[in-house]
């Protein structure tokens, strides 16, 4: 009698996430094999040291192989050769594209060149993290630098899109390709202790008031609003009426900073408002737009040597914002709005540097 038999072969991949991060880590597979008998992996599934040895090559072997389809990730979701269902298919993506805070930091203002990807012994030796993980984070920006930069929108939903990655690791990379593609100055000597967190946070303040994507889907993320920028320069009236928006804001922080931090303000108003003002009236110049964080940071200089707390300076700036509004020059020159979308970049990137 013949007998019938079905059978049904898979080659369904399986991701160990551990294992996974360590090669993303950039650690050899001697390096992983040690990491994880020290945290006591052989004790809790009785699994000898060749056995995990053999195992984490038999995953980095599987993971060098999806290596050239997580450089474009549409490919791994469309691609028949391993079967991965979608949940891990996002955290072999997501963690792919992951960089380290400090790497990015170091790769901000150089250009993405494959003289500077020989460079990186450097920055690997400055933040500890293996080569390996440096060069992957290298090529990652890269990749998605030359996909986005000059595509028009958000930037952050193109790189979602074409890259499969969660809105806050997209945010991440929107704010590198904005930094990079307008050149803006992050490595002078005044700016080394930012981070790159707080550097993110003020070139989303940017991104989100200054550039033309508040006034339609058809342009760009990176490009700076040039008429906005030039209406800037109009802001100078408000050097005329120092006295009245002094009296203003005084009145309005009296009962709010502590007598000394009160009396630094009342002293030193003229050299506040005149340092956000002269910054306003010339960033239609590329050269001083460029070197926005750099004379945030001179800006700061106003206050590092007074006892004010970050709340102090958010009660100053907040106050001194309002108290504009309320003055009739900039009413009559209908200022009003660019002074608001002014200030908020402003304000909340001195309050963040100041944090930093």
């Amino acid at each position: 009698m013949c007998t019938e038999v079905d059978v049904f072969i898979t080659n369904y991949t399986l991701v160990d996430p551990d294992i996974y991060q360590l090669w993303i880590d950039g650690r050899t597979a001697s390096e992983a094999v040690a990491i994880l008998n020290q945290q006591g992996l052989g004790q809790q599934t009785g699994a000898s040291l060749e056995l995990i040895a053999s195992d984490v090559l038999d995953h980095y072997r599987t993971y060098s192989l999806l290596e050239k389809l997580l450089t474009h990730p549409s490919k791994l979701q469309e691609q028949l050769a391993f079967q991965i269902e979608p949940k891990t298919q996002q955290l072999l993506i997501e963690k792919y594209y992951e960089f380290d805070d400090n790497v990015a930091r170091e790769l901000l203002g150089k250009k993405l060149s494959s003289k500077h990807r020989k460079d990186l012994d450097e920055i690997c030796e400055k933040t500890s993290v293996p080569l390996k993980s440096c060069r992957r984070q290298f090529d990652n920006l890269k990749r998605v630098f030359k996909m986005v930069e000059e595509m028009p929108g958000s930037l952050v939903q193109n790189v979602q899109k074409y890259f499969m990655l969660s809105p806050d690791l997209a945010s991440k990379y929107a704010c590198i390709v904005f930094l990079a593609c307008l050149r803006f100055e992050t490595s002078k000597r005044k700016l080394q202790s930012l981070s790159f967190p707080a550097l993110k946070r003020c070139a989303e303040q940017v991104m989100n008031e200054w550039t033309y994507t508040s006034s339609g889907p058809d342009y760009f993320d990176t490009e700076m609003d040039k008429e906005f920028l030039l209406d800037l320069r109009d802001l100078r009236v408000l050097l005329d009426k120092e006295k009245e928006h002094k009296s203003l804001v005084c009145a309005c922080v009296k009962s709010a900073l502590t007598s000394k931090a009160y009396s630094e303000a009342e002293s030193c108003f003229r050299s506040y408002s005149r340092s956000i003002l002269t910054l306003a009236t010339s960033l239609h110049r590329v050269r001083e737009l460029r070197n926005l964080f750099y004379d945030f940071s001179v800006i700061l200089e106003n206050w590092k040597h007074t006892i004010w707390s970050v709340n102090d300076l958010e009660i100053f700036l907040n106050a001194y914002t309002k108290c504009a509004l309320s003055l009739d020059v900039l009413k009559e020159a209908d200022l009003r709005q660019k002074w608001e979308r002014y200030m908020t970049v402003v304000s909340n990137s001195l309050v963040t540097m100041y944090k930093n």
